[in-house]
């Protein structure tokens, strides 16, 4: 992926930024997509909060805390990067995904690629505890269980 940057001056605004959609793909033009979003319509776009307590115990006339607890379909902040993944993957043409996870990344594969009608293939440690993966299940992706170490 070749980030052009360069190519943006003048195209993406703020005006063009406030304009999109309610969700990170109002920063697309800033991303390596080049065609129509596939996957992750409602991921990110997470609301700032201000936290005027926490301003005044550091003594700062602000403070914003951004609440990256929501606005995620697996609850993970992993669902901005695999959102572009999986639709870099579908531009590429490829019809399968996979990655190595103990557990938020996984998920967040597996749910994007079962959006995008993709195969998965998650590879996890042979000991990993069944609840850590039990929420990417229903997802149906094909689990591979590495015994010793994938690092």
């Amino acid at each position: 992926v070749d980030y052009q940057y360069d190519a943006l001056k003048g195209v993406v605004t703020r005006d063009s930024i406030a304009a999109g959609p309610p969700s990170m793909w109002r920063y697309k033009d800033l991303l390596p997509i080049e065609g129509d979003v596939a996957v992750g319509h409602h991921v990110g776009f997470t609301p700032l909060i201000r936290a005027q307590n926490l301003a005044d115990e550091l003594g700062c006339k602000e403070v914003w805390i951004k609440n990256d607890s929501v606005c995620h379909p697996t609850w993970s902040f992993k669902d901005r990067v695999v959102a572009v993944a999986v639709t870099k993957a579908l531009e590429f043409g490829f019809d399968t995904v996979a990655c190595a996870s103990t557990g938020n990344l996984a998920n967040s594969v597996a749910a994007h690629a079962a959006e995008g009608r993709l195969k998965s293939y998650i590879f996890i440690p042979a000991d990993l505890e069944q609840g850590k993966i039990l929420a990417t299940l229903v997802y149906n992706p094909t689990l591979v269980a590495v015994h010793g170490t994938y690092d």
